[in-house]
């Protein structure tokens, strides 16, 4: 079992840019391919980018790509999603989450953290 928290969640205008952490507990964080998923109202969830364990294979979905950038920093147990030129779309509850998958880091999503309100206003 893996306990991850979240960080860095705010308001922020249109194009604007932020960084999310999420901080992971123990000393197993590289056995956890780790990913970041949001919900906005309404919605169902998403994912939105997902990294590998040694921080090789990296997945955007299309509506992020060229904007956002996921990065694992295992020395510290934290995964990062840079979030640049924000648009209103992109408000959600964002989810930090690992997957005890060895073989596909986009499935076996077991662990999540509390989340972190992104707020963009226009």
């Amino acid at each position: 079992q893996v306990q991850l928290v979240e960080s860095g969640g705010g308001l922020v205008q249109s194009g604007g840019s932020l960084r999310l952490s999420c901080a992971a507990s123990g000393r197993t964080f590289t056995s956890y391919a780790m990913g970041w998923f949001r919900q906005a109202p309404g919605k169902e969830r998403e994912i939105v980018s997902a990294i590998s364990r040694r921080g090789v294979g990296r997945y955007y979905t299309d509506s992020v790509k060229g904007r956002f950038t996921i990065s694992r920093d295992n020395a510290q147990n934290t995964v990062y999603l840079r979030m640049n030129s924000l648009k209103p779309e992109d408000t959600a509850v964002y989810y930090c989450a690992a997957s005890s998958n060895y073989d596909d880091y986009l499935t076996g999503y077991d662990y999540w953290g509390q989340g972190t309100q992104v707020t963009v206003s226009s």
